[in-house]
């Protein structure tokens, strides 16, 4: 594709219909669901791939939570869209670390290939290209995430494969490994135990469970452990934006690193990664702030 997507004057495909059957049975399925009115709008984003407004119309019917809650919680969180993005989305991270390694080359031969600007949706709405200042993988820089899978040190040979990959699937391979992919396992810097739980899984694998703390309750949290992952279930109800105290269910030490999260300012956790390192998450509910640092 050689137009830019804002000049091509093509008309997008139509968008998808919202079917309030559809609706209602995500909120069904959320009924008992403890993580409140982001996992609703974290579910009708997965279907539709954005909020339309529709959508959000029947959640506020139905849940009797006032539209105007509703927006605020779909624009303060930047993981939610009101606009329809493509079918795979490639973000590409112009922070520090990776632009002094040529992450702005790679957006440019990304813009080249895709036919599109960073922002953009190809007229096809087959791909979005979006860039962010920080994915917090600052070691393994540059860094492109496709459809949920970090790929690192990226060069800028690799990104017409990448795009054929994507449009394939991803999830295939040869060999039947995903190197994109980060598994993490994390140990308590206290007891030395580890917090994966083999018994429960999020994302397909065994979880991290890690004692989730506020005011009136305590239960386990269940992260997943993947890298990048926004995967999480929970034991209790935490509200949109609420902060919460995280300890160790082996020896309830306090599970906090020396940062705080430079989205929203909150207390980050602090996970010591098995082999080196720390998997650094924000403790905001909703905020997606997550950083990885390698010894």
């Amino acid at each position: 594709m050689d137009d830019k997507a804002t000049a091509a004057g093509e008309a997008l495909p139509a968008e998808k219909t919202v079917e309030p059957e559809d609706i209602l049975s995500i909120l069904a399925n959320r009924e008992n669901d403890r993580g409140g009115l982001i996992s609703i709008l974290e579910e009708v984003q997965n279907r539709y791939g954005y909020l339309p407004e529709a959508a959000l119309r029947l959640v506020s019917r139905h849940t009797g939570r006032s539209l105007v809650d509703i927006y605020g919680v779909a624009t303060f969180y930047r993981v939610f869209s009101l606009q329809p993005k493509g079918e795979h989305l490639v973000c590409t991270c112009l922070g520090t670390a990776c632009h002094v390694r040529g992450a702005a080359g790679i957006v440019a031969e990304l813009e080249r290939c895709l036919g599109i600007e960073a922002g953009q949706t190809t007229p096809d709405r087959k791909f979005t290209l979006e860039t962010v200042n920080c994915l917090g993988a600052c070691a393994l820089g540059p860094v492109v995430v496709i459809d949920g899978r970090y790929f690192s040190k990226v060069r800028k040979a690799q990104i017409k494969q990448l795009i054929e990959q994507a449009r394939t699937g991803l999830d295939r391979d040869d060999d039947g490994k995903n190197e994109s992919v980060f598994p993490v396992e994390a140990l308590c810097r206290h007891c030395g135990q580890s917090f994966r739980d083999e018994e429960f899984l999020v994302d397909g694998l065994p979880c991290l469970a890690v004692n989730g703390v506020s005011d009136s309750f305590k239960g386990l949290v269940r992260l997943s452990c993947l890298y990048g992952s926004r995967s999480v279930s929970t034991e209790f109800d935490i509200p949109a934006g609420e902060v919460v105290d995280f300890t160790c269910p082996h020896c309830d030490g306090e599970v906090r690193s020396s940062f705080v999260c430079s989205e929203c300012e909150a207390p980050m956790l602090g996970l010591q990664v098995r082999g080196g390192g720390v998997l650094h998450l924000c403790s905001r509910r909703g905020c997606d702030s997550h950083m990885l640092d390698l010894n």
